[in-house]
């Protein structure tokens, strides 16, 4: 079992409508399963406001701009899920107490699943969903910078979600 590190800006309310932290831990555990990581891992995620996503985009990327999700990948996985790259002994990428894989950050703008969610008529569940997968998988090195690449990981999106039976 995968670990996440959450937090929220929010209050219980949302953890307790959402169930967030274990639907969180469900999608981790699934990917790492459909992409055949041996590994167990963790990851933090972040729900956040709109302009804090904004000033971490900004401090981080040079981008002043809001946005929906953010990833910030411990390892440079090229090609994506190259697992051969990995060293156990490297305490940059496992966890030098629990042994799991450290695979980065994940900040999401509360306010864009909200908007995305009706801009898109489907659930909040199903659009946080969605935006923690395409994260997970920017962490294990996948893009969308061209077609191709893009195709692929909406294929694996798409696969992991109807696994879950997480559809629009």
């Amino acid at each position: 079992m995968s670990y996440i590190y959450y937090g929220n800006d929010y209050g219980r309310e949302f953890d307790i409508d959402t169930g967030t932290e274990n639907l969180a831990v469900l999608l981790l555990d699934t990917a790492l399963d459909f992409l055949e990581c041996e590994y167990e891992a963790e990851c933090s995620l972040l729900i956040t406001t709109g302009e804090n996503i904004r000033r971490i985009n900004n401090e981080n990327r040079g981008i002043d701009a809001e946005t929906d999700v953010l990833s910030f990948p411990v390892t440079d996985f090229k090609p994506p899920c190259n697992y051969d790259m990995l060293d156990e002994d490297d305490y940059s990428q496992f966890d030098y107490d629990t042994g799991r894989l450290m695979l980065g950050d994940i900040v999401i703008s509360y306010e864009r699943v909200l908007k995305q969610a009706e801009e898109y008529g489907h659930t909040i569940k199903r659009e946080l969903s969605f935006l923690i997968l395409h994260s997970i998988l920017h962490l294990f090195g996948y893009d969308h910078m061209t077609d191709e690449d893009r195709l692929i990981m909406e294929n694996i999106q798409r696969n992991i979600l109807n696994e879950l039976g997480i559809t629009r």
